[in-house]
């Protein structure tokens, strides 16, 4: 029995050592983390959650300025030749010689080929003996007609006979006269046997070779000459762009013909026509114009982007696009204050042409606006400017961020900013 209180009685010491001992951990471990708090907030001067907050945001920097900005309106088209003759040979017989390089640059007049000349040298020697002869009964008709006037006039000569004398010899006259032109015919067809290009142009794959008879039916003829300089760009456009074509078309537009890509200018010119009807299917109006060509940038019916100048805006304030961001207020910009802080500036865009955007409202010239890096700003927060390859005034081509719809024009967007 003295046993079962002994065992009685150590129990309970047990469970207030195991107790003691847990609270015992449970202090260190706060007072470790305490201090561990402690040293963060000294060594940074602030809580640890605001540090990365205090850190400038990286940011590129432009300035507003007042220039002058385009207002154009791009198409789709193709380069086509001011000029395409295929040349064919205007007589039958065998193809002697061809006189051209495929691809080779010619002047109008420039010999291409040449056909068999005899056959057309013979029928010109019958035509020219056929003269001979009849001039020479023509010239024995008028001597007779001389003698029957005088012996009709002495009356030894009856009226009729007479009158036979004359309708000889004015036969006669006549049958000259067609072997004249029979001579000059056969002078044309001897000179086709010369087949000379229509046109100055350049050209192309040579569809029949030397020894070949040709016929003036050949539909594939001979060869097919281009012109290339001047080239015609035609280009579509939405028809909802006509109003803005028909103010400005009085004054003479310009037009500008890219590479389908959009990086390359590959030529300068000027609208030469507006289409008088609209296509019904697709909603667009077609239109042409002129562009000098002389180091043949462009090539007969490849694809181009088309750029119809319609006016230049004069001295309004303008940024690059990409700094116009929108929000649920509308559009708006982070400037650059002096102390390198970030302001929030809410801004009327009037237009966007390609990488400019005109500002209505909300700027300054000299406002410094944040081109990149807006999506890590807040209002106050710190900028840290950095370098950034400055937008020249001359650039301009179609960019990679136009679209085209379903009428095949190009779609300029961002008008009104772009989403954040």
């Amino acid at each position: 029995m003295t046993s079962e209180l002994t065992a009685g009685r150590v129990e309970p010491h047990r469970s207030a050592r195991w107790i003691l001992g847990a609270l015992l951990l449970v202090g260190v471990a706060g007072a470790t983390l305490f201090v561990r708090h402690r040293k963060s907030t000294t060594s940074t001067g602030a809580p640890a959650g605001k540090a990365g907050e205090a850190r400038p945001v990286p940011v590129v920097l432009d300035t507003a300025t007042l220039r002058d900005v385009p207002v154009y309106l791009d198409g789709l088209g193709n380069a086509v030749p001011l000029v395409t003759v295929t040349v064919r040979p205007q007589v039958d017989g065998p193809l002697t010689a061809v006189s051209f390089r495929e691809g080779q640059a010619v002047k109008k007049g420039d010999l291409l080929a040449r056909i068999d000349p005899r056959p057309f040298t013979i029928a010109l020697h019958q035509a020219q003996a056929a003269l001979a002869r009849d001039q020479a009964q023509a010239k024995n008709a008028t001597l007779n007609l001389a003698r029957y006037t005088a012996l009709h006039d002495q009356g030894l000569a009856t009226q009729e006979q007479l009158d036979d004398q004359r309708a000889s010899a004015d036969q006669f006259a006549g049958t000259t006269k067609s072997d004249q032109a029979q001579i000059e015919n056969a002078q044309l067809q001897l000179t086709y046997t010369e087949v000379r290009s229509p046109v100055d142009g350049v050209t192309g794959v040579r569809q029949v070779d030397q020894g070949n008879v040709v016929h003036a039916s050949d539909p594939n003829g001979i060869v097919v000459v281009t012109q290339l300089d001047p080239m015609t760009i035609v280009f579509t456009l939405p028809q909802d762009d006509l109003p803005l074509i028909n103010k400005e078309i009085d004054g003479g537009l310009s037009i500008e013909a890219y590479s389908r890509d959009g990086d390359r200018l590959l030529g300068k010119g000027k609208l030469t026509l507006v289409d008088n009807q609209v296509n019904t299917a697709t909603a667009t109006v077609r239109l042409k114009g002129t562009v000098p060509n002389p180091d043949k940038a462009l090539w007969p019916n490849e694809f181009v982007r088309a750029r119809l100048v319609l006016s230049v805006r004069s001295a309004v304030l303008a940024i690059p696009a990409p700094a116009v961001q929108r929000g649920p207020q509308g559009s708006f910009v982070y400037i650059a204050m002096p102390d390198q802080t970030a302001a929030l500036r809410t801004v009327v865009v009037d237009t966007v042409q390609e990488q400019w955007a005109i500002i209505g409202n909300g700027l300054k010239a000299g406002d410094r606006v944040v081109v990149e890096g807006q999506n890590q700003l807040r209002p106050g927060a710190k900028v840290s400017p950095r370098t950034s390859t400055p937008v020249r005034s001359d650039e301009g081509a179609p960019g990679s961020s136009d679209t085209v719809d379903d009428t095949g024009a190009v779609k300029k967007g961002k008008r009104g900013g772009a989403s954040p």
